[in-house]
């Protein structure tokens, strides 16, 4: 048993094999038998299972709190938040990649559950390049920062759901190098059917597994802003890693709920904004001030500050509207 205690990536085996087990068997609790058969979710059942997701994802807080101490601790719940509120972004993205390809409601949870897998390894791969960048040369820390705060910046000025999924140059790739049905077949990622052109029994993609392939390819997409904001917090793999990881899982279960409310969120776009540029400046500030780095509880302060600062303010905003609508 000696291999559990090899060190791997700063942290002993048996730590890494804690989480992955842990992810693994909701994984295979959430497809085998939550979701054996294909079926509709609803707002409530979403609730309830990003509830669940949540609590399971701040027991593991608590765990990573007890077990590494305090500063750990709350390095995990920052980069945990930090990555909820970051993909909370990306709902939209998934809702347009939905609605081009028709994608029943019915089938819709297949492919987010489906899509986790890819993200394990995905975020890992990314993950590990990260932090062997950063091991190697400290400065790529300062071009996380000021990417941060770029992308931040361009958050607030670019216009909000300006995303065109016809022309992404991954779709276009797949329709010229895949057989692809233009049918739905239920849940299925293939399917073999006679070619008209050549009167052979031949293996067609669905559009279900182009959906798939797409939600895979936004997520590296936000991965982009989300890691390095974490690796501002911590370069420890372990933290980074693993809140990335649950905060996805639990995003995954509050999509149905999200995608049928994103429309009273208008000013969350600014604070997740406002978070990357925070996350980016404080970089340069400790810097600045001769430190190390700014105290973790004060990153998860502010970044709880703005999140609930722009959800208020959102939630405000369209009552007041409505309100407004009604009287006239």
């Amino acid at each position: 048993m000696e291999f559990l205690f090899l060190d791997v990536l700063g942290k002993p085996a048996w730590m890494w094999a804690v989480f992955l087990g842990v992810v693994l068997t909701l994984v295979v609790f959430d497809l085998g038998l939550l979701h054996r058969r294909p079926r509709e979710i609803g707002i409530a059942e979403s609730l309830t299972l990003s509830a669940c997701y949540i609590a399971l994802a701040l027991g593991f807080g608590a765990w990573v709190w007890w077990e590494l101490g305090r500063q750990a601790g709350v390095e995990y719940l920052t980069g945990f938040l930090i990555e909820k509120s970051l993909a909370m972004d990306n709902v939209f993205v998934i809702a347009m990649i939905f609605g081009y390809f028709a994608i029943p409601r019915i089938h819709q949870h297949r492919a987010l559950l489906y899509g986790i897998l890819g993200v394990l390894v995905l975020r890992g791969i990314m993950i590990g390049a990260g932090v062997a960048l950063v091991s190697n040369f400290e400065w790529v820390l300062y071009l996380f920062a000021a990417f941060l705060i770029f992308t931040g910046i361009r958050m607030m000025s670019v216009p909000e759901h300006s995303y065109d999924v016809s022309a992404n140059p991954v779709l276009k790739f797949l329709r010229r190098h895949l057989r692809v049905s233009e049918e739905h077949h239920g849940h299925a990622f293939f399917v073999r059917k006679m070619d008209s052109a050549t009167g052979r029994s031949l293996i067609f993609a669905t559009p279900l597994f182009l959906a798939l392939v797409m939600i895979e390819f936004a997520d590296v997409v936000f991965a982009v802003d989300s890691i390095p904001a974490i690796f501002a917090i911590t370069t420890d793999p372990y933290i980074v890693y693993t809140s990335n990881i649950f905060a996805v899982l639990g995003l995954r279960a509050l999509y149905f709920a999200l995608a049928a409310m994103i429309h009273r969120f208008v000013y969350l776009r600014y604070a997740l904004a406002s978070i990357l540029v925070f996350v980016g400046a404080k970089v340069f500030a400790a810097d600045l001030a001769g430190i190390d780095k700014l105290p973790p509880a004060l990153s998860l302060t502010v970044t709880v500050l703005l999140l609930a600062t722009g959800i208020a303010a959102s939630l405000w905003k369209t009552r007041q509207d409505a309100a407004h609508a009604d009287r006239h």
